[in-house]
């Protein structure tokens, strides 16, 4: 992979964000040159200020046509990460607006990146465009039927609309189009913020400040998959080298927990002694939610390699020494 990469001039939009971070970390390692867009807010260059003499980077809105020319210019691969993203309760009450802002920066991106003449793009979908009663394990064949899970409905039209874009565009401009749909990550440099947080950082977040008991919504027998970080970047890279063709693949892990046995670990990982709270008058959702990961193994390589609990101790870790 490391030959693939070397000098290779490489564009991460969100390139200063959770994930985008460690996917220019990875890059640089394999020897990329690398350029990021990014609005670079809330003092999120923190995460690669260490990186700032070996990238080039670039302030402003993917959403803005001059600007994502401007950065995709000269570039031999373009990495979509950018989007407006936030948790179930914001989502769920700004259903136009995740559908505009996602929708504007996918179409944005890939026009200048045919205007730039890049060789490769990848769009980041997400498990989002699945339907509500998608089949468990998830297979790729299931994104475009019926609606988009209805609490994220906005973003779950946006993804689709991007990968109908990649589509397109890779028939009629003839581009190398990759498409991916990564499942629930994790890890540090994550939101845990309680409005924007997903369930680990935020479950983390509240066992770390001494919340006794731990109050989980519904029966806690519902599973989920959690994909960690740096598997995450992983799977992003390896994707768009090995399968630039926009056929979706899932990038997820096969571990499944019960979300009161992820409670469970992270009070044990933290060294807390609370109690857990099951509130059974909140609904579980999906009793079982997770991807069918056979096509990106086959296509891609690609296989997660981080345990949840390796994952989560390293997580806790990151937290509590941002928290001292």
């Amino acid at each position: 992979m490391n030959s693939f990469w070397k000098n290779k001039k490489v564009l991460v939009t969100g390139g200063a964000g959770f994930i985008g971070s460690h996917v220019v970390e990875k890059l640089i390692g394999m020897g990329a040159n690398v350029r990021i867009l990014d609005r670079i807010s809330d003092g999120k260059l923190k995460y690669i200020e260490y990186l700032k003499k070996d990238i080039e980077i670039i302030r402003g809105e993917c959403a803005d046509p001059a600007t994502a020319l401007t950065a995709c210019t000269s570039m031999d691969v373009v990495m979509n990460l950018a989007a407006h993203v936030g948790g179930i309760e914001y989502n769920r009450t700004h259903q136009a607006t995740m559908l505009h802002d996602n929708s504007e920066i996918a179409l944005s991106m890939i026009e200048a990146a045919r205007k730039a003449d890049v060789e490769r793009f990848l769009v980041v979908s997400s498990a989002c465009v699945y339907p509500h009663d998608a089949i468990v394990p998830t297979p790729e064949s299931e994104g475009t039927r019926g609606e988009p899970e209805p609490t994220n409905s906005g973003y779950g039209w946006a993804k689709r609309y991007a990968e109908l874009l990649g589509t397109l565009y890779a028939e009629e401009y003839n581009m190398k189009v990759g498409i991916v749909r990564p499942y629930n990550a994790y890890g540090p440099r994550d939101h845990f913020s309680p409005e924007s947080s997903h369930v680990i950082p935020a479950l983390i977040a509240r066992v770390a400040s001494g919340e006794n008991p731990v109050v989980v919504w519904g029966s806690g027998k519902q599973t989920r998959a959690f994909l960690y970080v740096e598997d995450f970047a992983d799977g992003l890279i390896q994707s768009i080298e090995q399968y630039p063709v926009p056929d979706p693949v899932n990038i997820g892990t096969d571990e499944e927990i019960s979300i009161g046995d992820l409670v469970k670990m992270i009070i044990t990982i933290s060294g807390k002694k609370s109690d857990i709270q099951f509130d059974t008058t909140k609904p579980d959702g999906s009793p079982k939610r997770n991807s069918d990961n056979s096509k990106v193994k086959e296509k891609v390589g690609f296989c997660a390699k981080i345990s949840l609990k390796e994952g989560l101790q390293k997580t806790i870790e990151w937290y509590s020494n941002q928290h001292i």
